[in-house]
């Protein structure tokens, strides 16, 4: 059997075109994962370490504190959990029964 030659990324075609901007911010996925991810004001330090890392911008964050949780747009990576530097830690994910 002879090994097939990968091709380049520029030899790919096109798998799409996004072409409104912002389209995003109009898309749930905060549904994508039975977990959810849970915030604790009594322990956050506001070092916006969760803030800064999160990769779908889902720490809400006013006047340079967190003051919740986009659970519309988290898809629950638990990248926040990781680098929350308090302990216990101020996010923690939460897992939810699937009826």
């Amino acid at each position: 059997m002879k090994k097939e030659k990968l091709k380049k990324w520029q030899e790919l075609p096109i798998g799409g075109l996004i072409l409104d901007m912002g389209n995003s911010s109009e898309t749930q996925t905060g549904d994508w994962n039975p977990n959810r991810l849970v915030w604790n004001e009594d322990t956050c330090t506001h070092c916006l370490l969760c803030w800064i890392n999160c990769p779908d911008a889902s720490i809400k964050v006013e006047d340079s504190k967190v003051i919740g949780i986009d659970n519309y747009h988290c898809k629950v990576c638990g990248i926040c959990v990781e680098v929350c530097p308090t302990k216990p830690k101020s996010l923690e994910i939460i897992s939810e029964e699937v009826a």
